[in-house]
């Protein structure tokens, strides 16, 4: 049975801000309770104050960085997935070791995988912690704990769990409200037409499964994942089983590594697809990568989906 990782632990860390003992021209002591926080499988304390130095692995972290009111403290990013927009940060070539990101004095590291902190890459959570840099992760890219399927509640908590932690609690709860008013407005597609999620994959296709963000957009634009059933956010299925699924529009997501323009050709030759209606039809609606994966992107792919299956005459 899968479970969301706690998002508050029983820990409790108190900050000294001011003297020890106050004197009559002194304020009193105050103290900062900061409560910790478990990240996947990290305990995490938030930042006291808004990060100034931050580096970002991945887009869907760079994107939310942004989208908190921090472009500017990026300090550099690795591993995006198409252009970052509101931030003028460099980018590091490859995963990022540990000696290169410290190089660069952050106070924070944001992921969107859990994998950018193994020990041949940036390095142990923990001994970052006890560096005084803070790391947070898109919880529904943790590999090192169970979560369950991916949900809107479950979404904005990590949004907002990241604004707490980057020290701007303020900007992750705007952040939120402003996600559920634009997820409000969106109008789903009526009649459920059916739609394949095509991520990658030539010799099997790699498609968006049952549990992830790729289900949890095509069901709130109205549409059935024909590959629902598979208990995962990703999986492979065989080209066949794509043929027999006769999905009626296909979700191409779009890289620069595997565009959507190459899925598009692969389909019309391979010929377990090519008699596909939503092939010879061009049915196709095409999602940039950086949308695909849970994040700031994940209404506005709802909003895009639902958009263009209407224009293409479906629902």
């Amino acid at each position: 049975m899968s479970r969301r990782p706690a998002l508050v632990s029983t820990i409790v860390a108190a900050t000294l801000l001011a003297g020890c003992a106050a004197t009559p021209d002194e304020p009193e002591a105050t103290l900062e309770v900061r409560v910790a926080t478990t990240n996947c499988d990290a305990e995490v304390l938030p930042l006291p104050a808004p990060a100034e130095r931050i580096v970002a692995v991945k887009s869907t972290a760079a994107e939310l960085v942004v989208a908190l009111g921090l472009g500017d403290a990026l300090v550099a990013t690795a591993f995006l997935d198409g252009p970052l927009e509101g931030a003028d940060a460099p980018t590091i070539d490859g995963m990022p070791s540990r000696e290169a990101v410290l190089a660069l004095e952050p106070d924070a590291i944001v992921a969107g995988w859990e994998s950018a902190f193994a020990p041949e890459a940036i390095g142990d959570r923990a001994q970052l912690h006890e560096l005084g840099v803070t790391t947070w992760v898109s919880p529904a890219a943790c590999w090192s704990t169970e979560v369950p399927a991916l949900d809107w509640e479950g979404l904005f908590a990590e949004l907002g769990g990241a604004g707490a932690m980057l020290g701007v609690p303020g900007a992750g709860g705007a952040l939120v409200d402003e996600q559920r008013a634009a997820l409000a407005a969106i109008e789903p597609v009526e009649g459920s037409p059916t739609a394949l999620w095509y991520s990658s994959g030539e010799d099997a296709p790699y498609v968006g499964g049952g549990s992830g963000a790729p289900q949890l957009v095509l069901e709130t634009a109205g549409l059935e994942n024909v590959a629902s059933d598979l208990d995962d956010g990703w999986a492979t299925l065989s080209w066949e089983a794509v043929a027999a699924s006769d999905p009626d529009v296909i979700v191409l997501v779009d890289a620069p590594w595997h565009t959507a323009a190459s899925k598009v050709e692969r389909l019309r030759a391979n010929p377990a697809t090519a008699a596909l209606e939503a092939v010879r039809e061009e049915r196709f609606v095409i999602v940039p990568f950086p949308m695909a994966e849970a994040g700031v992107g994940t209404v506005d792919a709802v909003a895009l989906v639902a958009r263009e299956v209407r224009e293409l005459g479906l629902g």
